[in-house]
């Protein structure tokens, strides 16, 4: 066994991540076929309405300073920017909250879902959760705590799952989806807070609050256009669900959430653990070589021979699949998964490696690119609006996120080299 182990640091560190990331992400799809009887496709439709509003406003959360975290060379200047990160937290928390009060009608009108309206008061908490939870991750990251970050998905994965399948078997007159989704986020952050104290505590008090306004000035960069191209992307992503439910109904919306969720597996169990520790590793080969060339080309073979067989045997027998652990009601959602299966392999590369954007200043560029890719999207549900075909809005969306991605791929290459 201990010869299977990795030597490297850097692989010892992927597979503790990959791990606990992997458990975590097993456990909603053990618990989907479950869910997808018990659950029908509109009530999938408006978890993921919630979801894509929630997760728009996680963009602008923390000012996208949560990334800087892992930047500083003192510990204690990430501090600062972990503190600046949470105030900014609480405050479009606090505007969300605010909004949704007195706007609620017009909002609920706007999604084309009337059983939207209630479930708006519990954007703000999620907000609220999710960028405390990004910037507490950005620190553990910084900390190499990958069996804190590894465990901590774990138990916010089983708790969703828990109260997902229990609301529903307890026919319970609320959505259990978005119950069980703010309940694993809202406990998962605690813990995670009690232990970031922990390692914080003998920094505290901190003194010269200056010192906070002088490191947000110095990575301005984040929040000056990592928000905007961030929020592109999300957008790119969410607002399918809010368009899908205005052109066609909430069951399209809550197929469509099913494929992302299982097709994004591999991207969010091994591309996401590769990515948590390829920015540790990336940012020290560019501070002591000033490029990150060769531990990009090895990372690609690798993404790529994870990546080939089982996206390809997807890509034929999708619907067969779908139909099969989801049940007969889900063959529109594994239509689509062969669809979107190009994109989806495409995206499992791409996003570990583009966080070299990022180490080489290059927000600017990624910001171009994520409104690319949010207006092709909007363009092709104009052209399935009007051609009346969902179908056509599918392909589209395939077929230009995958160019998207393409150019990412080269990009992040050409950036590897320090250029």
């Amino acid at each position: 066994m201990n010869r299977l182990k990795p030597k490297s640091e850097f692989g010892r560190n992927v597979l503790t991540l990959m791990t606990g990331t992997t458990i975590a992400q097993a456990i909603p799809i053990a618990v989907s076929p479950i869910l997808t009887r018990i659950y029908t496709p509109e009530d999938f439709g408006l978890f993921a309405l919630y979801m894509s509003i929630a997760s728009i406003g996680a963009v602008i959360a923390t000012g996208r300073y949560d990334l800087a975290v892992m930047l500083p060379k003192k510990d204690e200047d990430a501090l600062w920017l972990l503190i600046a990160s949470g105030i900014i937290s609480f405050g479009i928390s606090l505007f969300s909250l605010i909004i949704v009060f007195l706007f609620n009608d017009q909002i609920t009108a706007l999604l084309g879902n009337p059983n939207i309206s209630d479930w708006l008061y519990f954007i703000p908490i999620s907000i609220l959760f999710s960028g405390l939870y990004q910037s507490l991750n950005s620190w553990a990251n910084r900390k190499k705590a990958y069996k804190t970050m590894a465990n901590n998905r774990m138990t916010q994965s089983t708790i969703t799952a828990g109260v997902n399948v229990g609301a529903g078997f307890g026919h319970l007159p609320i959505s259990g989806l978005i119950v069980g989704g703010v309940s694993g986020l809202l406990v998962s952050t605690l813990l995670l807070a009690r232990k970031t104290y922990r390692e914080i505590r003998h920094y505290l008090p901190l003194k010269g609050w200056l010192k906070m306004k002088i490191l947000m000035k110095k990575y301005i960069n984040f929040p000056k256009y990592d928000i905007a191209a961030t929020l592109s992307n999300v957008m790119s992503y969410q607002i399918t669900y809010v368009l899908f439910n205005s052109i066609s109904s909430g069951a399209t919306a809550g197929h469509y959430y099913l494929v992302q969720k299982v097709l994004g597996l591999p991207t969010s169990i091994i591309a996401a653990s590769i990515q948590q520790v390829f920015k540790e590793k990336a940012i020290s080969d560019f501070n002591v070589s000033g490029n990150a060339k060769a531990l990009y080309i090895n990372i690609l073979k690798k993404l790529l021979f994870l990546a080939v067989p089982p996206f390809l045997f997807l890509f034929f027998y999708a619907q067969e699949i779908f139909v099969l652990f989801f049940g007969q009601n889900w063959a529109i959602a594994g239509h689509y998964a062969q669809i979107l299966t190009p994109m989806f392999f495409l995206q499992f590369i791409a996003s570990p490696l583009s966080y070299i954007l990022y180490i080489t200043k290059s927000q600017r560029l990624n910001l171009y690119t994520q409104i690319i890719m949010l207006l092709s999207v909007l363009g092709s549900f104009a052209c399935g609006y009007l051609f009346n075909n969902i179908d056509l809005v599918i392909i589209l969306i395939s077929l230009s996120m995958s160019f998207i991605y393409l150019f990412y791929i080269l990009i992040s290459y050409i950036k590897s080299k320090g250029i």
